[in-house]
């Protein structure tokens, strides 16, 4: 994982991941999905119209790595979907350090499903 990884990405002089539970896309150990027990994620579910996130949490099963992942999604507005991802991260003391990164990880998704706005028209205006 550290020198070689199919997630691993070289680019700009930046070493990026691609990994499905890493918040930043930075190939390191504090952010790994793979390397870390306890690991979060967060993605847009759904289509552009009725979209929801998913908050990922890395579960303890080993055995079953189809269940090791607990997905949770989450559709209600910006505020409570943040309250809930630092309930998650800070208050059942999962991952409190991951907690900044999980928020900036939302502010970005969310902004990516908002529709753009449409530039104002730009004309002569009417004289009075």
């Amino acid at each position: 994982l550290r020198n070689n990884s199919s997630f691993m990405v070289k680019r700009d002089g930046l070493a990026l991941s691609s990994e499905p539970m890493n918040l930043m896309n930075k190939h390191s150990y504090k952010y790994s999905g793979l390397a870390n027990k306890k690991a979060i994620g967060l993605e847009i579910s759904g289509d552009s119209t009725r979209s929801s996130v998913a908050l990922s949490v890395k579960a303890v099963s080993k055995r079953a790595p189809g269940k090791s992942v607990a997905k949770l999604t989450l559709k209600k507005d910006f505020r409570r979907v943040a309250k809930a991802i630092t309930a998650a991260t800070q208050g059942g003391q999962y991952r409190a350090d991951l907690t900044a990164a999980a928020l900036a990880r939302l502010t970005k998704l969310t902004a990516s499903v908002k529709p753009k706005k449409s530039a104002p028209k730009t004309g002569r205006r009417s004289r009075k």
